[in-house]
């Protein structure tokens, strides 16, 4: 029997560490053919090419796609997305899926959904039906309506999405992978993680750690040096040893990256190591081994909470999101940072959450998408307030 060709795109570190456990589901299931692309900052040398861990776990990768226009502005990004679904449609073309698998509400996945969808390849998507800040916010939503079927993390986001308009049997499932490798992973942390790259103070990871990671939130650019500024004052406050990831590729990373330096030149913390990337496993060890995690990520939203890691949510990048208890919002001010931190660390560990799922995701993905009948056309939607539906099913 001929497999089904299941084409995962990879556009970012957080991405694959998601998609990590989905791949490994996918390649070993008897009816499904793996193929993986990798893009976005996944091939940037700048940001320590995580193509290479892909490799590294024992995947293969069927192609390289260079996206990324240099400038980090809302014009830059946009040219990426235009650029982007040109070489996507030359791979789309070269490689034949099937099957397109996306996740989340990256630019760059939102196109591939394009340009998969335009030539008429069935897409599954992860992550979809949330609400969050930023332009990501538009593009996840906009990847669900691109797409024919769904895995949505939460019973909310599935709830949105077919009050969205999708198909209730589009909806294939709830959870979000991240939590499989959560549940299975040594959680063990050595120095070496931490302290073996990167540059700065060396981390007793024996003791309380701070992790930071503050992404630009592109609708409000031209804030975020100040915003990044009072995250690092805050820190200097506190002078509690801490490793400080730097941030994507949004626009505004360029300006983000400037504070983070300048701080460290000026300042010069005996307290502060700054690393540019981890493998997905290393990430999660350092996140499950930190004090308290303080900044923006949508990491410290889902995979903190199944480590009751408290975390200091700072600015809207991520307003709207569902959380659990381990997370508090504040504006980013650094007095206000101070204050949420230190009562972080007074309260300590929080009860593990399975909001974002329970461990068994990859499983339940790659069966349904071995399952699945594609099609082609979509259309919306809804249901009378009787019970009846508006339109004929288009499967």
């Amino acid at each position: 029997m001929k497999k089904r060709k299941v084409c995962v795109v990879l556009v970012d570190r957080a991405n694959y560490g998601r998609l990590k456990p989905v791949m490994g589901s996918l390649r070993a299931h008897p009816a499904l053919e793996l193929q993986v692309l990798a893009t976005g900052t996944m091939v940037l040398e700048r940001f320590d090419q995580p193509v290479h861990v892909v490799r590294e776990d024992g995947f293969s990768v069927d192609g390289e796609v260079y996206i990324e226009l240099e400038g980090s502005t809302p014009a830059t990004m946009a040219k990426s997305v235009g650029f982007a679904m040109m070489e996507f449609a030359s791979e789309f073309q070269r490689l034949k899926p099937d099957i397109v698998l996306l996740i989340g509400d990256r630019y760059e996945a939102l196109a591939a959904a394009i340009a998969a969808a335009y030539m008429n390849i069935c897409i599954v998507h992860i992550q979809g039906g949330e609400v969050s800040g930023s332009i990501d916010e538009s593009a996840r939503h906009a990847m669900s309506k691109f797409a024919h079927f769904h895995f949505p993390s939460t019973k909310r986001s599935a709830d949105y999405l077919i009050r969205m308009g999708e198909r209730p049997d589009t909806v294939l499932g709830v959870g979000c992978p991240g939590s499989d490798i959560a549940r299975t992973m040594d959680r063990s942390l050595k120095s070496e993680y931490i302290n073996g790259r990167g540059s700065g103070a060396t981390i007793d990871v024996s003791a309380p750690f701070l992790l930071v990671l503050f992404h630009p939130t592109t609708t409000e650019f031209g804030g975020e040096q100040k915003q990044m500024a009072e995250i690092l004052e805050a820190l200097r406050t506190m002078a509690m040893q801490t490793v400080l990831l730097w941030p994507n590729i949004d626009a505004g990373s360029d300006h983000v990256t400037k504070a983070i330096r300048v701080f460290r030149d000026h300042e010069r913390p005996t307290w502060l190591r700054t690393l540019i990337n981890l493998p997905p496993e290393v990430y999660l060890k350092v996140l499950a081994g930190a004090a308290c995690a303080v900044g923006n990520s949508s990491s410290f939203v889902r995979d903190a909470s199944y480590f009751g890691t408290p975390v200091t949510l700072v600015g809207n990048r991520q307003e709207g999101r569902e959380t659990d208890v381990h997370v508090t919002h504040v504006p980013p001010v650094a007095d206000r940072v101070v204050q949420c931190v230190r009562a972080q660390l007074k309260h300590g560990r929080y009860a593990p959450s399975a909001l974002y799922g329970n461990g068994h995701v990859s499983e339940r993905i790659s069966e349904a998408v071995a399952l699945l009948t594609p099609y082609i056309q979509k259309r919306l939607f809804y249901i009378h307030d009787q019970g009846e539906s508006r339109n004929e099913r288009p499967i």
